[in-house]
Parts: C-alpha cells; structure tokens; sequence
C-alpha cells in the first residue's frame, strides 16, 4: 500500500517540477548565449541519470541561473563548441573530489562567501536580462552592462519596439510575484511557466512585434567537443574556468542539499557521493556540449512541497522534459524573449539575500562586509576573481577575529619612589594583526616606572609579536642614573634575547 502511494506521489510531483523547469532550462540557456535546447539537454540529464545516481533523495539538478554569467563569459571568451570541453572536465573533477571525500569539507565555507556570490551573480544577472527584457543585445561584462542602464533606459523611452517587449517582460514579472498569492491556481500552475504561458498567448493574440527563441532543434543544437576544444584548456584562462566550475557547481549543489534536508524527513544527503553524482551528470552534459548543472533549489523545494516521496519524481522529470524536447521543440519558437528575461530578472532578485543585509550588519558586521564585498568584486571582475576576492577576505575576517589579544595593567594608581613596578598581564592570541594596538598601550605607560610584562597569559604569540615585544622591552633599558626597566616574563613562543629582561 505505502509503495503504490509513494508512486502516485512522486508521479505527481514530476509532473510539477518538469512545468516548473521548462522555462528555467529554457531561460537559462538564452540567457548562456547557447541554444534553448541545451538548457533542456541538461535538465533531462540531470533527471535521468544524476536523478537516479545515489547522494541526495529528493533535490533537483539542471541548468542553474547561478552559472549564467560564468557560462555566457565562457562562451564568448573560448566558443560555443569548448564550452562541453570545459564543464567535462569539470565534472571529471567534481567526480574526483567526491571519490577524496572532499565533499563534506564545502560546507566549511563561509556562508557569507556563498551568499555573495550569489548576490553578485544576481546583480550581474539582472543588469545583462533587463537589455533583453527590451530586445536589446547587453554590452558585455557586469560592470559595462550596470554603466550601460541610464543609456538603455533613454533608448527605450523613444523606441516602440523595446517598450513593447519591455512591457511583455514587466507583465511576466508581475505575474512572477502575483501568481503565488492564488494559492488555488499555483498548485495546479508553478508560477514560471503561468508567467511564460500568459506572455506567449499575449503576443501570440496581438500580435507584438518582440523576439522570440530561436529555434534549432535538439540533435542539431548538441555539439560534442572535439580534439581542437580540449586543446584550447590548456590556458590559464581555461583552467581557470573550469575550476570555477567545479567549484562554484559543487558549492552550490552542496548547499542547497543541505537546504533540501531541511525541508523532509526522509534520508540525509551523502555529500561524497552528492558531489559524484554532480560530476558525473557534468561529464555527461560536457560530453553533449550542454550546459553545466547543479542542484536547483527551486525545482528541488518544488518537489519537496509537491510531495515527493523518492528519487523517482526527479528521475520521472527528466523522461517529461525529454519526451517535451523530442516532441513539441517548435513550441519553444512562440515564446518571446522578454519573457525569459522577465523570469531571469525575477530569479536574479531573490538570489540578493536583501533583507538579511540589515540585520546582518547590526548582529554580524564582519560577515555583512564580507558578503557584500564579494558581491562587488563579482560585480566588478568576474565569477572566479570575484570569489576568491571573498575567500581571502573571510580568511582575513576570521584572522582578525581569532587574533583577539588585551592587556590588563595593574599598579597604575601606586606612586612615590617606593612604587612598586607597574604589571601588565597580556592575554588571548597576540599576532602581528593586532600589534599596532598592543604596542599603542604599551608607549601610553609611564616612562618613569618599572614595567613588568607578563605573557605568559597568551595562548598564541607569532613570531612579528614577539619582536616586536623584544624591540619595546630593549628601548625600555635603564640609560641613565635613574634606573627604569621593562622586565619581560616569556610565554610559549620565546622572545628574541635582546628584549627578554632589562636592567
């Protein structure tokens, strides 16, 4: 009885994930600069064979608007043809990791790092889409495309054409947000292909001069890389590409399972085999020329609220979107670009995790900063330079953070030439981050007392520190008739003998 239940569940929810997926695989492809039919290429496999591969139960895998930018940077810098060259051995990577077991070891990295990513990615998103949302071809790189929006907005006032596609694109966005409030209909129609279907008959009934999907068809439109493509990795440029990839696919499959396990009680996400599974659908997708996948937590939480039981309803969507490609592929050739843009735009907005950065910066100002500034190195450079931006600036977070060092001065208030001599005790973990600092307190104690500095209260003590200590203590040294000495007590790490005890 449970077993025939759990089959009509998870029929059901295939179903709602593949209505859910259609125009995000769709969507995500235009927006790559691939054709259409790749998005749907890599949402079937990431049904049918990821689907069914062992790791995560019930998260969804497909083409991610959280790869985009990358992608369509990819595509334009090294060719169409190389980019299944890149995301295969990417996955052939992905692979490798999860055989390591390294895949445990992604949820070590910083949240805020991961939220601005996908902040950056968001941003970047919406300035390239809102060109498309006017039928107009985006000038290039994140920072071009935000410089360009004043120009595009005049351009668009006096043109009839970018307003009408325009305002097919703000319609789709509008339908985005409302769609979800008649909870009757959204459980019958996921709010994106509402949106897209309601765009397409619009244009369709008044005939809209406004662009449309282009149109190749599906044997046609896979290309697998050949020879000369795998050649083209050996630049730095493409290494660094395809360890963007990984990386990034990794992260954000890892992450969203962990999300994923919080939304059912079913079985836990092995992340090693997870990161295999990722691998192995990218290896299949770079041997296609499709684009690169990851686990998508939109369709992996419709899924989850549709009442998905097993893997089955994942491995079920895939076979929908298949027979979709195989059957209908001229229906993709109605549905106007501002649409697509128009669901872009709507899932670029909520990767900006905008109303967690208030709060953030009152409880957690490090982590606020970190976020954003990863965010704008994104924005500013690209996906790879832009994360590792926010990589070393969470390092450096979490060094200046756990570098927390005080000194606590007694003997202050005694005076006379009977005084005992001033004590200053220095505690927690003393590294040349917080040297300035400590050595500011140290020049504010009286030159005319003896200072006893005791360091044996510090957990850590590097070696600039420990100088640095030294050097203070020596130019502390009596010179004169009057005798006034910095007496050093050691901690673990020895300071260097000219500073260890004056006169």
């Amino acid at each position: 009885m449970r077993k025939s239940t759990d089959i009509r569940a998870d029929f059901t929810a295939s179903l709602v994930v593949f209505l859910v997926a259609v125009p995000l695989c769709v969507g995500v492809a235009v927006a790559s600069g691939v054709p259409a039919e790749l998005g749907l290429v890599t949402g079937i496999v990431g049904g049918l064979l990821t689907g069914f591969l062992p790791g995560s139960s019930l998260q969804v895998s497909g083409p991610a608007a959280g790869l985009t930018v990358l992608v369509y940077e990819a595509v334009e810098e090294f060719g169409l043809s190389t980019l299944g060259a890149l995301v295969l051995v990417a996955g052939v990577l992905q692979v490798a990791m999860g055989a390591l077991r390294l895949g445990r070891w992604f949820r070590a990295i910083s949240v805020a790092v991961v939220q601005g990513m996908l902040a950056g990615i968001g941003l970047v998103l919406i300035a390239g889409q809102l060109y498309a949302l006017t039928d107009t071809r985006p000038p290039g790189t994140g920072l071009a495309n935000l410089g360009g929006l004043p120009e595009l907005a005049s351009d668009t006032i006096w043109s009839d054409q970018a307003l009408t596609a325009s305002a097919v694109g703000v319609g789709t966005i509008a339908v985005l947000v409302l769609w979800p409030r008649w909870k009757r209909a959204a459980r019958v129609l996921p709010a994106p292909l509402a949106a897209v279907a309601l765009a397409t008959v619009t244009v369709a009934v008044l005939g809209l001069p406004v662009a449309r999907v282009e149109v190749t068809g599906l044997l046609s439109a896979v290309q697998p890389p050949g020879g000369a493509d795998f050649g083209r990795l050996a630049g730095v440029g493409a290494v660094g590409t395809v360890l963007a990839f990984a990386l990034i696919a990794s992260a954000e499959s890892l992450f969203s399972a962990a999300a994923v396990d919080r939304l059912h009680d079913g079985p836990r996400t092995d992340y090693d085999k997870e990161l295999m599974a990722q691998g192995a659908g990218n290896a299949v997708c770079g041997l296609l020329g499709a684009l690169p996948m990851t686990a998508v937590i939109v369709r992996s939480s419709a899924n989850v609220r549709a009442g998905a039981r097993t893997k089955a309803s994942r491995v079920l969507h895939g076979a929908w979107l298949l027979l979709f490609a195989a059957a209908f592929p001229a229906a993709l050739g109605v549905v106007p670009l501002a649409a697509l843009a128009g669901v872009l735009v709507h899932a670029g907005c909520k990767l900006i995790p905008v109303q967690d950065i208030v709060p953030l910066w009152r409880e957690h100002r490090g982590e606020a900063v970190v976020l954003m500034g990863t965010a704008v190195a994104i924005v500013v450079t690209n996906m790879f330079e832009g994360v590792l931006i926010g990589l070393l600036m969470a390092v450096a977070k979490s060094a200046w953070e756990t570098s927390h060092a005080h000194l606590e001065v007694s003997g202050l208030e005694d005076c006379g030439p009977e005084a005992a001599p001033v004590r200053v005790r220095a505690l927690g973990n003393a590294t040349f981050l917080r040297l300035p600092k400590l050595l500011d307190q140290l020049e504010a104690l009286p030159h005319d007392r003896d200072v006893i500095l005791d360091l044996s209260g510090l957990r850590h003590l590097d070696r600039a520190c420990a100088a640095a200590l030294g050097n203070w203590a020596e130019r502390r040294r009596p010179a004169g008739p009057d005798p006034v000495a910095a007496t050093v007590t050691p901690a673990a790490t020895p300071l260097p003998q000219p500073g260890h005890k004056g006169r």
